[in-house]
């Protein structure tokens, strides 16, 4: 079954995410697959619920609609991410079937930067496994 993503304004995001340092931790690891549970945090402030969702997976089924799927590669191109919902968990919509710690930097550094935040006070805890 496809995942419909509803698109969410960096503007309608927690300030927070762009004037505090963030960390972003993930709750299961990078080889879970497509999708990667994750939390943004940061001291003092609510978690919000980030996953990381690769669009590329095909099989069993696709994970998205071909248009979505082409939405994430166009604004990954030009150095956005696209960030949405489903299911009500935001998430990070990036290219690929899985992720490596190099794909999670660059997610959430487009993330900074379409918050209003600059890259250095992002940070990420990966579990590897799990």
């Amino acid at each position: 079954m496809q995942a419909a993503i509803t698109d969410i304004d960096p503007f309608d995001l927690p300030e927070w995410l762009g004037t505090h340092d963030v960390v972003w931790r993930s709750d299961t690891g990078l080889g879970a697959g497509h999708l990667v549970r994750g939390r943004l945090t940061a001291d003092g402030e609510a978690d919000v619920v980030c996953d990381l969702l690769a669009v590329d997976e095909a099989y069993p089924a696709p994970v998205v609609d071909d248009a979505t799927r082409l939405r994430v590669h166009q604004a990954w191109r030009h150095g956005q991410v696209v960030i949405g919902e489903i299911d009500s968990r935001m998430l990070l919509a990036v290219p690929g079937t899985g992720f490596g710690p190099d794909v999670v930097l660059d997610a959430l550094g487009r993330l900074a930067r379409a918050v209003g935040a600059k890259a250095e006070r992002y940070a990420a805890l990966l579990r590897l496994t799990g």
